[in-house]
């Protein structure tokens, strides 16, 4: 199926109370592990890339490798900007046949926020791209919601953004946080504020900042020789809870990272007399097509490519 507008994956999924994964990738391994996967799960997905994986990769390499396999599968996915600080990077985005974006101005202040992204819907919006936009902040990687009050989305101005912008999905801070280190204890996710937004907006909704970092990928990175010690994401309850409240574009980039390096640096220890980076490479991918897998279920999202 080819490549597809950001808002018919927005669209189903909250027509039908489910959620897509959207998966980070800065190289032709996580790639491969994404789109493999959702073809096996028969699910929708968004592959995206955050400015950082951009600066790294190069957009021409990134949006070239998405374009030369997009007739390759059979499952509707988008090519999604993550976290576009930038106007000009989303321009940028457009340039290169991305299919939905994320403009991100939570850390400005409202009218700023508010200004900015009207701005990126009247440029998107006529090329049917779809604008993901986000209110509230996360939290620093080891604050929780207790601490954090302050942080998190207004459900009341969060439908006044929404009427004021036309966006397609909204990005509401509850309580979760980037990383592997995103609670000092248990995770606190604000339900009941998520709810009232979903109420208020009856937008799609993205949840940022939810991978479960997974007790055996932390385990074996430390076993290894890594330092990942107290690293604790969102229970797979709490997402299954967040699902049900609204909650239809889910960011999992931190746990494939967790799957790829657990394996890279077992192999490396195990075989210490390769040197063929493929040998390596091709395991670590595999793990991470496994977490794809389990994440896509996670979400409700396995056979809904049938939807479309």
């Amino acid at each position: 199926m080819p490549l597809v507008s950001g808002k018919l994956l927005f669209e189903k999924a909250n027509e039908f109370g489910f959620a897509v994964g959207a998966f980070n990738f800065n190289n032709m391994e996580f790639l491969r592990a994404i789109l493999e996967s959702a073809e096996e799960e028969e699910a929708p997905v968004f592959v995206q890339t955050t400015e950082s994986a951009i600066r790294y990769a190069g957009i021409e390499f990134l949006s070239g490798m998405v374009h030369a396999v997009k007739d390759k599968y059979r499952i509707p996915f988008a090519l999604h900007l993550d976290h576009g600080k930038h106007v000009e990077t989303v321009l940028l985005a457009i340039r290169y046949g991305y299919t939905s974006v994320m403009i991100d101005y939570s850390d400005r202040s409202y009218g700023e926020n508010l200004e900015v992204t009207r701005r990126v819907v009247s440029l998107c919006a006529p090329l049917g791209i779809s604008v993901e936009a986000e209110l509230g902040q996360l939290a620093g990687i080891e604050d929780n919601v207790e601490s954090q009050e302050e942080f998190l989305v207004d459900p009341v101005q969060a439908k006044d953004f929404a009427l004021r912008t036309g966006i397609d999905a909204l990005a509401p801070a509850i309580g979760t946080a980037h990383g592997a280190f995103k609670f000092k204890g248990e995770a606190k996710l604000d339900f009941e504020r998520l709810r009232k937004v979903k109420e208020l907006t009856n937008l799609p909704l993205v949840l940022h900042g939810a991978s479960g970092v997974y007790y055996e990928y932390v385990n074996e990175i430390n076993r290894y020789g890594g330092e990942l010690e107290g690293a604790k994401g969102v229970p797979d309850e709490d997402i299954r809870k967040a699902v049900e409240l609204g909650i239809n574009k889910i960011n999992t980039d931190t746990d494939l990272r967790l799957a790829f390096v657990a394996v890279l640096r077992r192999l490396m220890s195990e075989e210490r007399k390769n040197f063929d980076p493929r040998k390596f490479f091709k395991p670590a991918m595999e793990e991470v097509k496994e977490v794809v897998k389990r994440r896509i279920r996670l979400y409700g999202s396995s056979g809904r490519a049938s939807l479309f």
